[in-house]
């Protein structure tokens, strides 16, 4: 959906005027943080930002790099507070399209102003200028505006949105102020009509009415999926209704005592097969196991409304609830959560739990796994953690222990596309958009930092937060041995195509930014690292093997990355019978 610019009777408006116009809408809608990339068409704009800032109306960043900028301003809103991101005309908004898709995917308000040339010279070989309005696809709305009565007439849309908002600016020279050589008054003033309070950036299920209750019956054998961003009501359900509770560590439901560790591997086991129900909330995306859970053809599937621009579900769903906030009906004569089901899948997940942490133990070197379990057992109440996609937020899922309800500790990742993008930029961001918190923290592979390695380019005069970013470093990319790709079969190429070494040494990466570094390589050196932050923004590099101590990368420990998954799934053999009430 596009919407046409409103017309200007007597020549192109005032660049200076309209930038202004836009940045006052931004505040109007609550928008409070402003990710800036340099550029000449989008001077209005930067100007007006600027004395918007030095007002104390909103605060600004500034990124030499539009990719970045975009993943700040998202991890800026995914950790509670809502912003913008201004770029200038061509390429630059073409680099802001990771970002859009993600928040488009996971259902962020995210804010993209882009500047443009005048339409007259829409379709013309003018410098940087090509077709910006729909630059996004079908599924971001864009509306192009060249005056401020464009800009009052789209407000509204940007103060209701649940999805990205494209904002296209036509401005027309002059692009700076018509200021005397020697004043800066003009400039710096700024005098916003009052705004409301910014609003602060629930989870997903936030968005639903509260006041709409819908009931799942009490019956066959049932399961709570609860996927990124499903929040409270999926714990809430699973403790009313006495049933297992499968949560992703980004559900905002891993709390309480529903909470089932190692679910991913009980899955394969009998209590995975005597499943008959069902209820999925938030976007499950982690586990092939839970994805042949929900296609099976003997499970009946209950769900929540899906966030994002493609809600439908991508398996078969027998009940389309209406609402996020569900309840079960208690059968005649139980007592609230009482349940022999999940009495049997405590039991358990307590004892492979123990197998799986005897197993980790015996490990002669920092795997993985271990890094992860740090950094879960790190992260206090009231803490944030931003895990990155591949296996850092695979491993977590397996070593997260059950968190306390109550104890507010929020953790964030972009499984909107899963894509290891940005991942740098949204752990500085959402640690900057948090209001309160007690630690910053991330989690993340080491292709997966080098994706955005310029997310650690911070001015001298940039909102800089207090956070630890611990990366796995298993010199490339050991997702790919887990799956089909690493099979023996497959060896010859298997380096060259999918691992991908790259030998980076990240000290000297991170010395190039002035970024503190630490390299640890064992569990010991790990937790005094995360024990004892410096502050600001640094890297823990923990190193970790890959494959086999014979051929892996120098200093590694540890067995191969595939080797060691196979006796983890191993572990359920040793379980013995389970018996299913």
């Amino acid at each position: 959906m596009t919407t046409t610019p409103t017309g200007h009777p007597g020549g192109a408006p005032d660049a200076t005027g309209l930038a202004r116009a836009v940045v006052q809408a931004l505040l109007d809608a609550g928008v409070r943080e402003l990710v800036l990339s340099p550029g000449s068409r989008n001077a209005p704009l930067s100007f007006a930002a600027w004395a918007a800032d030095r007002a104390g109306a909103l605060r600004l960043h500034t990124r030499v790099d539009e990719r970045t900028a975009a993943f700040l301003a998202l991890g800026l809103t995914r950790g509670g507070s809502r912003a913008a991101v201004v770029c200038t005309s061509g390429t630059a908004v073409a680099n802001l399209h990771p970002a859009v898709l993600e928040a488009a995917h996971s259902g962020v308000p995210l804010v993209v102003v882009s500047a443009d040339r005048p339409a007259r010279l829409s379709g013309t070989g003018a410098n940087q200028t090509t077709e910006q309005v729909g630059l996004f696809g079908p599924l971001v709305a864009t509306t192009d505006l060249a005056d401020p009565a464009g800009v009052a007439a789209a407000e509204p849309g940007l103060a209701t949105a649940h999805a990205p908002v494209h904002w296209n600016v036509r401005l027309d020279e002059p692009l700076v102020p018509n200021l005397p050589s020697d004043s800066e008054a003009g400039l710096l003033s700024w005098e916003p009509r009052p705004a409301p309070d910014a609003p602060r950036m629930a989870w997903a299920g936030g968005q639903d009415d509260e006041g709409a209750v819908a009931v799942v019956p009490a019956g066959p054998r049932t399961v709570v999926v609860a996927g990124d961003d499903a929040g409270p009501p999926a714990r809430q359900l699973a403790e009313r209704a006495g049933w297992p509770l499968l949560a992703e560590p980004s559900s905002g439901a891993r709390t309480g005592d529903n909470a089932v560790r190692t679910y991913r591997l009980l899955l394969g086991t009998a209590l995975g097969g005597a499943v008959e129900r069902v209820v999925v909330l938030g976007h499950p995306t982690l586990s092939r196991p839970v994805a042949r859970l929900l296609a099976r053809d003997d499970v009946e599937v209950w769900s929540v409304p899906a966030v994002g621009v493609w809600a439908r579900r991508p398996f078969p769903v027998e009940h389309h609830l209406t609402t996020a906030r569900v309840t079960c009906a208690e059968e005649p004569g139980s007592a609230p959560g009482a349940s022999p089901w999940l009495d049997a899948w405590r039991a358990a997940d307590r004892e492979l739990g123990a197998r799986f942490d005897r197993l980790l133990a015996r490990e002669p070197g920092l795997t993985a796994y271990a890094v992860a379990a740090a950094v879960a057992r790190a992260l206090p109440p009231g803490g944030l953690l931003v895990v990155g996609a591949s296996n850092p937020v695979r491993d977590l899922d397996l070593v997260v222990p059950r968190y306390a309800v109550g104890d507010r500790r929020k953790v964030v990742a972009n499984r909107g596309l899963a894509g290891i993008d940005g991942t740098v930029s949204t752990a500085v961001g959402a640690a900057l958009g948090r209001a309160h918190g007690t630690r910053n923290l991330a989690l993340m592979g080491d292709v997966t930092f080098l994706h955005d390695a310029g997310g650690l380019v911070l001015g001298p005069d940039e909102p800089r937060p207090d956070v630890t970013l611990v990366v796995v470093n298993d010199d490339g990319g050991s997702i790919f041995h887990t799956l089909e790709q690493g099979a023996p079969a497959h060896a010859a190429a298997f380096e060259r195509l999918f691992a991908t070494p790259h030998g980076v040494d990240f000290g000297a990466l991170c010395a190039a930014t002035r970024t503190p570094h630490l390299r640890v390589s064992s569990l010991p050196e790990l937790e005094q690292a995360l024990a004892s932050p410096n502050g600001g923004v640094e890297v823990v590099e923990a190193r970790v093997g890959r494959v086999a101590p014979a051929t892996g990368p120098a200093g590694s420990g540890g067995a191969g990355r595939r080797d060691l998954d196979a006796r983890i799934r191993a572990l359920v053999d040793d379980l013995g019978p389970i018996t299913v009430p």
